[in-house]
């Protein structure tokens, strides 16, 4: 976790200087814009969405940053990416149990490509899609209690 604050620490500082450097650039560019044009308009000053995007970016960097070294530190833990000699198997995490022939992703897939589809065309779509889905998912948690697989 210290190398993944690190790198927050880094994204934060270059968000705050994008921002500055975003802040003297608009300035300059109405600054340049009125001196070509005198009778242009009023001057519209600073352009508030693209500098209060960059400098709440930094904040949320800086924020991350701050949660991973505190992490970090209550816990004292080393990971992988923290070892200089670290293997790349070292940071494999369990992913799970996926039952390999099961049929009921593919048909959750599919009602759910049927909600969406009647969304796009008609109400009466929706109906048929919710029932496949409700369908879909009992048969998905319920896999592993009937049939063959049933303990």
């Amino acid at each position: 976790m210290n190398a993944s604050a690190r790198i927050f620490y880094v994204l934060s500082a270059f968000f705050a200087l994008a921002g500055v450097a975003y802040v003297v650039w608009t300035l300059g560019y109405e600054a340049q814009s009125l001196a070509n044009n005198p009778s242009g308009g009023a001057p519209t000053g600073l352009e508030p969405v693209g500098t209060v995007g960059l400098f709440l970016t930094a904040i949320l960097a800086l924020l991350i940053a701050f949660y991973l070294g505190r992490i970090h530190k209550s816990q004292g833990g080393e990971l992988p990416e923290d070892r200089p000699n670290a293997n790349i198997d070292d940071g494999d995490a369990e992913q799970g149990f996926f039952s390999p022939w099961s049929w009921w992703p593919v048909m959750l897939a599919g009602s759910a490509a049927l909600l969406f589809l009647g969304l796009a065309v008609g109400a009466w779509i929706i109906a048929i899609g919710a029932a496949f889905t409700a369908i879909s998912l009992v048969g998905w948690t319920y896999e592993y209690y009937r049939g063959n697989f049933g303990r």
